[in-house]
């Protein structure tokens, strides 16, 4: 519908009713002029507005110059102010909303804003066509002020909010003084406490120690700290009189404390806040927050600040205490732990011990390393129940006995019953869980026993981990009480270069996850880990127990016999081939062949490869062990290298002859058809077979060597060759 389409109003209009009701409420409107408050009428069919004087005034225009057309008071407004004016009269108009309401400014004639509202509705024919708009005029300055008062108050008591919560958030973490520290001076802990820079002193007697200073703090601090508590300076003056000292300007600092006058120049701030910390009617320190554009400080604002340093000197407390109680804890471990480990002869050995970071609460773990006659130690890596002093001291004790009964020379599982019947004769509820070996570097000979303790990693000369089934008893205390005092021994043979790891469950216990995962974390580690067995007890500290929280204290113990690399003229290498491990033959077949490749002797790997995976075939089948493989270059030879296969059997090898059908039988015969000379030697509760392979056919020492270790029968004995034939005394094997 045009405007010319539209008929004028009828005496029943809304605008007619509009004006009676006027008429009749003067005093209404008398009252709404009084608030400057005016109401309006917009024809849009005629496109005239009719406001009154009050309206009028609300909009800064004369009453006498007003003509009654709607753009004649938009003209006044802004751009953006009349853009959004008619946007939302428009959006009203055209959709279906019957009334709007929007605030937008007045420009005035003394060249300020006057915030202004309308509250108007949309009056629409039955067919929904809006033909008229009527509503109200106010001026509404006090209250927007008021309500942008209200919400910068608002926004002020958020942010002092936000800073006491972030704060307290901070310090709740912070467990020792250097958390305390970090938890101010690092990422985001000037933002926190809303400051540009701080300072943070502790009481040392009558000396202040500046222990924290970030941000624009002055440097000037720590040189006026060095002295003795002087009240010439500030931060010292508010710790002795336990009062806050608040500066709005560098000029009034200066005329309350003189003695800063020097240092003017190198203060960066415009205004400070000095505050004591005092935790239980103790003054512990001083907290000075720096700022750039503060000028003043209010009632709320110093309210915050002694809020800050509440929360500050509450956290250093607890924090102080912590670290008191920790120095003891350790302090009281490291008094019952040996303070220094023996050297040992043909190995390296490193011991590590980790309280756990919970103050007071000291473990039961420990390690020793114990001498035994004919060059042979003994090493233990144990854990006592609980974490307390309590445990601290039995374990004291039990390490003492453990000590006392493996040095008397008893089997080790002889030094477990005894260790374990002793723990039960001390009266207390508490029982220990332990992993003791005898170890002879000389052989690599390692006597294990178990009582409900981990067993012990080996890190094999190729990078390989093993987990050999160390069998086990119950733990310490209790198989006594339970008359079980079984602790089987296992054997384990240490090549030189592998490396042995023992440890107690603070190490591989992740909390919230399986202790499976922790020893998987930890065979990783190992594996990654460097050689030396000082450099690998390090990685191992930081790579798990740290990585896991300290929330356990460990016991660390790794032993690394030392390489047997041979020399440039006679390289050498050995490798240790589990019976329980598939993969091992095929292993020592590749190293073998791997080994004469480096040492260009590749024409002999064919050979060396078939007698490896003979001779181990027939330890792996036939022997209740594992076998110690050894791969060198003779030195005196020209191009011939030695293979020995050692295991624990005292059974020798016999020769048979062997059918057309038989599928064993020919180990010997293969032995004696390819090796240039071949033997076999007694080696402490085993034997050695070994044999040479080189470019020459056996000369007439050879055959006499051959002939020597034909047994004549059952049970005859079997000589081996003169080790001065084939090798240097002092270059060949262990």
């Amino acid at each position: 519908m045009t405007d010319n389409d539209r008929k004028p109003d009828s005496d029943d209009s809304p605008r007619v009713q509009l004006d009676r009701r006027h008429d009749s409420e003067s005093g209404t409107a008398e009252r709404l002029a009084l608030n400057r408050t005016g109401s309006f009428e917009w024809d849009l069919d005629s496109r005239t507005l009719d406001i009154d004087v009050a309206g009028l005034l609300v909009f800064g225009v004369d009453p006498e110059t007003f003509t009654p057309r709607p753009g004649a008071l938009l003209e006044r407004l802004e751009p953006v102010e009349r853009t959004r004016l008619e946007l939302a009269a428009d959006e009203a108009i055209h959709g279906s909303r019957n009334s709007y309401s929007i605030h937008f400014q007045v420009p005035l004639d003394d060249g300020t804003h006057q915030w202004t509202h309308i509250q108007a509705r949309v009056l629409r024919s039955d067919d929904g066509q809006a033909h008229r708009i009527i509503g109200v005029v106010r001026d509404a300055t006090a209250e927007i002020t008021h309500s942008a008062f209200v919400l910068d108050l608002e926004k002020r008591r958020q942010r002092q909010t936000s800073i006491v919560e972030r704060t307290t958030s901070a310090m709740s973490r912070a467990v020792t003084v250097d958390d305390v520290t970090a938890a101010l001076t690092g990422p985001g802990g000037l933002a926190r406490l809303g400051a540009d820079g701080l300072a943070l002193a502790l009481v040392e007697g009558n000396a202040l120690n500046v222990i924290a200073l970030s941000g624009d703090a002055p440097e000037a601090i720590t040189e006026v700290a060095a002295r003795n508590l002087d009240p010439r300076f500030p931060l010292a003056d508010t710790i002795l009189r336990g009062r806050p000292r608040f500066a709005s300007s560098i000029g009034a600092l200066t005329r309350r404390y003189p003695a800063l006058e020097p240092y003017v120049d190198r203060l960066r701030f415009r205004a400070a806040a000095y505050l004591p910390l005092v935790a239980q009617a103790r003054t512990l320190g001083g907290l000075a927050l720096f700022y750039h554009e503060r000028t003043a400080f209010n009632a709320d604002e110093r309210n915050l600040c002694l809020g800050l340093a509440a929360i500050v000197a509450q956290s250093l407390q607890r924090a102080t205490l912590f670290d008191e109680e920790r120095e003891f804890a350790t302090g009281l471990q490291s008094a019952m732990l040996p303070r220094q480990i023996q050297e040992i002869k043909g190995g390296e050995i490193a011991v590590r011990y980790h309280a756990a970071w919970s103050g007071r609460q000291v473990g039961g773990d420990w390690y020793d390393v114990i001498p035994l006659p004919k060059n042979r130690f003994g090493i233990v890596v144990g854990d006592v129940e609980g974490h307390d002093t309590h445990a601290a001291a039995i374990m004291g004790q039990l390490r003492i006995a453990l000590r006392a009964y493996a040095a008397e020379g008893h089997p080790p599982a002889t030094v477990l019953a005894r260790a374990s019947r002793f723990l039960a004769e001390l009266d207390t509820d508490r029982f220990a869980t332990c992993t003791y070996a005898q170890v002879d570097l000389a052989s690599g000979t390692v006597r294990m026993v178990r009582a409900g303790h981990f067993g012990p990693l080996i890190r094999h000369t190729d990078g390989r981990i093993g987990l050999p089934q160390v069998r086990g008893g119950l733990p310490l205390g209790i198989s006594t009480a339970f008359e079980d005092e079984e602790y089987p021994e296992t054997r384990l043979d240490l090549v030189p270069g592998e490396t042995l790891v023992l440890y107690t469950d603070g190490l591989v216990e992740e909390p919230g996850a399986d202790i499976d995962a922790g020893v998987r974390a930890l065979v990783h580690e190992v594996r990654a880990g460097p050689t030396r067995a000082q450099a690998l007890a390090d990685h191992l500290s930081d790579r798990l127990w740290e990585r896991w929280g300290a929330g356990d204290d460990v016991a660390l113990l790794v032993l690394r016999r030392s390489p047997d690399p041979g020399s440039p003229r006679a390289p050498r290498l050995h490798q240790y081939i589990h019976q329980a491990d598939p993969e091992g033959l095929s292993e020592a077949r590749a190293m073998v062949r791997q080994a004469l490749e480096d040492w260009n002797l590749a024409e002999f790997a064919d050979d060396a490869e078939l007698i490896t995976g003979e001779l181990l075939v027939n330890v792996l089948l036939h022997t209740d062990g594992g076998a110690v493989l050894t791969l060198e270059v003779l030195p005196k030879s020209v191009r011939r290298v030695r293979l020995s296969v050692q295991d624990r059997s005292s059974a020798w090898p016999r020769r048979r002859t062997p059918g057309e059908t038989a599928t064993s039988g020919r180990g010997l015969l293969l032995l004696d058809a390819i090796a240039v000379r071949w033997g076999i030697e007694s080696r402490g509760e085993g034997k050695a077979v070994w044999c040479e392979i080189g470019p020459s056919a056996p000369s007439a020492s050879t055959a006499r060597a051959r002939k020597s270790i034909r047994p004549a029968g059952p049970g005859a004995a079997v000589k081996p060759p003169d080790p001065e034939e084939y090798a240097d005394p002092s270059e060949g094997p262990s």
